[in-house]
């Protein structure tokens, strides 16, 4: 099962994700649920970096085997890109909530 966990800080705002094991729905290489995971969670990095700047080595950390990717949103973000960046987060877990809404026996989300 794939367990993913929003961290919230104390005014409401995402602070970082992390998304761990696979989900067991097939095959490796044809498991959708751990794709559509995958491209959830890689498309929304790739967008904190494309459109907030953020450097995504910094902050993120990922072991493919394991299916692990852990997300930590920089402090040092100004206003505006951190607007941008809780936007991007927040589509991002509708996304994984969608995803969890229809395999729920293969995916959990906490927040």
């Amino acid at each position: 099962m794939t367990k993913i966990t929003i961290e919230r800080l104390k005014d409401g705002r995402i602070g970082s994700f992390k998304i761990s094991g696979h989900a067991f729905f097939s095959d490796a290489g044809t498991d959708i649920v751990c794709a559509g995971i995958s491209a959830v969670s890689v498309g929304t990095v790739n967008a904190l970096e494309a459109i907030c700047r953020i450097d995504s080595e910094l902050n993120t950390v990922i072991d493919e085997k394991k299916g692990f990717l852990k997300y930590q949103l920089p402090i040092d973000l100004n206003e505006e890109n951190m607007q941008k960046a809780q936007l991007i987060l927040e589509a991002m877990i509708v996304s994984l909530q969608t995803i969890a809404a229809s395999y729920g026996d293969y995916v959990t989300i906490n927040e």
